[in-house]
């Protein structure tokens, strides 16, 4: 008789426990560095993982840890 009460017990534990989902961690909105201005994107991100970030040389552009700089930036 006792085993009969523990089985709902122990199916509520089981549904009840589980991972933790959060949403994916998005990068914080870039820092100009000191003396540069701030230029706003004139084009959407080309897609998942671009940053918008200052390039040194040649200015502001969208930048993937993969790929590179978009339009051809190395």
């Amino acid at each position: 008789m006792k085993s009969l009460l523990l089985i709902p017990a122990i199916a509520a534990a089981f549904a009840l426990s589980g991972c933790v989902v959060t949403p994916p961690s998005v990068r914080p909105a870039y820092v100009a560095p000191p003396g540069v201005v701030y230029v706003e994107p004139t084009y959407a991100s080309p897609g998942p993982g671009w940053a918008w970030e200052y390039h040194a040389h040649y200015g502001w552009g969208w930048h993937h840890p993969q790929y590179g700089w978009h339009r051809g930036w190395r």
